[in-house]
């Protein structure tokens, strides 16, 4: 069963756009978190954006600003909108759905992979100079 499907990675020149958009299932959706992950060959994925099901973001310090997380509950789908690229954002792009996280502000959902276990295939974002 596949639970959420990635889509809208390509290829831009920097200070382009790019929406990415990810087509969950019910399941995947109904989870207290989803959000977005990025990955380079070499590196550890994380975190760029988080969104609640009650609708609070939280985004990684490099995107603040430049990406937007969204939803569409009718549609079952997570959207990423990405502006101002810059090369460094070059990486596959994750989808995933998952849990809160308690800490010392409550629960939330936060920038960190072991808290979602539902993965995408990923899509790939390159940013040229």
């Amino acid at each position: 069963q596949v639970q959420v499907v990635e889509s809208g990675g390509g290829s831009v020149q920097a200070g382009g756009s790019l929406r990415l958009s990810c087509a969950a299932s019910g399941y995947a959706y109904s989870r207290s978190c989803m959000g977005w992950f990025r990955q380079v060959p070499g590196k550890q994925r994380e975190g760029v954006a988080v969104m609640d099901a009650d609708g609070t973001t939280t985004y990684a310090d490099t995107v603040k600003g430049r990406f937007t997380i969204s939803r569409d509950n009718a549609k079952n789908t997570l959207y990423l909108q990405m502006n101002a690229l810059k090369p460094e954002d070059t990486a596959m792009f994750y989808c995933a759905a998952g849990g809160r996280f308690l800490n010392g502000a409550g629960w939330s959902c936060v920038l960190e992979t072991s808290t979602f276990d539902i993965w995408g295939q990923g899509t790939q974002v390159t940013v040229s100079s």
